[in-house]
């Protein structure tokens, strides 16, 4: 389980708890509502109840996962929680042998005969698609598009029959399982990566209904980083109008992003440091945290983004005694 992503949802639920196959869920305060976020929710939430499966689609940092967790959340169910791998095969998702039953019966009820039967029977481990569309549990298949196309096929009939095809080694007997009527399904990708994504199957992709998330609006922004650093909503406008100016910095960049913000807001929290562009320990905790090498800006094999960093804070720090004076 990928304990970052988890770490970041669970603080926007109330409770969270693990029995053996799934997740369960309860909303919390701690998840900010804007009036960006309660669209994406609300036309999630249409489309899965009516049936369909949800695909966000967006760079790092877009809130892809957190989303899912709070959508699913809002469907009341378990959530069986899957993290794309590039070492998946389909019994990673439908369930594979895990070992043997073997036992020996000797029957001696006449002293001179002996009779001896012994039987060995494969034991069958169900996996999470299998128990997620058994159960009608919500699906959150986070990075997908980092499994193999091939392991993903058992998906295809799971989508658009509502039929799950299993191995004829299932001890439960059938080799076809009929999607419970509660089963919903979330995936979640980058387009943006190139190391360990491959380029999935358009008939998968053909069944899903795919929401494309892009940052979050400025408003949504500062609303995100006050909750989560706790900081004057004045200072996270200023650390927001930072980050979001330095997003901009390069070619086809989507760095850095709202992660930034939160990291820089709790920073300044924890060490009690005003925002001021005369202060160089504020400038010195922009510069670590955006140190990214994203932006690829050089000037003879030099990074530029501490120039950068340092322009960018005088730009809006000056900007923003202007709109307060």
């Amino acid at each position: 389980m990928n304990d970052k992503a988890l770490n970041t949802a669970s603080e926007d639920m109330k409770r969270m708890t693990f029995p053996e196959d799934h997740i369960h869920l309860e909303p919390g305060d701690g998840f900010v509502i804007t009036p960006y976020i309660e669209d994406l929710t609300e036309r999630a939430l249409a489309y899965l109840q009516v049936g369909y499966p949800v695909h966000f689609a967006g760079p790092s940092g877009t809130g892809k996962t957190t989303l899912a967790f709070h959508i699913a959340a809002q469907l009341g169910r378990p959530v069986a929680l899957i993290h794309g791998d590039d070492e998946f095969g389909s019994s990673d998702l439908v369930g594979k042998d895990s070992g043997y039953h073997r036992y020996k019966l000797v029957d001696n009820y006449i002293h001179s005969v002996v009779k001896s039967e012994e039987h060995m029977n494969t034991l069958w481990s169900d996996n999470r698609l299998t128990t997620a569309c058994q159960r009608g549990y919500t699906l959150i298949y986070d990075e997908f598009t980092r499994s193999r196309p091939e392991a993903n096929n058992a998906l295809l009939s799971v989508l658009e029959e509502g039929i799950l095809n299993l191995p004829g080694l299932r001890q439960a007997g059938e080799g076809y399982m009929k999607v419970h009527k509660d089963f919903r399904a979330i995936f979640t990708s980058n387009p943006e990566e190139y190391a360990g994504v491959h380029k999935t199957q358009d008939a998968l992709t053909d069944r899903l209904i795919t929401i494309n998330l892009g940052h979050f609006d400025k408003e949504s922004e500062v609303d995100i980083t006050v909750a989560k650093s706790g900081l004057p909503r004045k200072d996270a406008e200023i650390i927001v109008g930072i980050v979001r100016t330095l997003r901009g910095v390069g070619v086809n960049n989507n760095r850095p992003t709202i992660r930034a913000s939160i990291a820089i807001g709790r920073i300044l929290a924890h060490m009690g440091v005003k925002i001021k562009v005369t202060d160089p320990f504020f400038r010195r905790i922009c510069k670590d945290v955006l140190n990214t090498n994203s932006a690829k800006v050089t000037r003879s094999g030099e990074s530029l983004m501490p120039e950068k960093v340092d322009e960018t804070i005088r730009k809006i720090c000056g900007k923003e005694l202007r709109v307060n004076a």
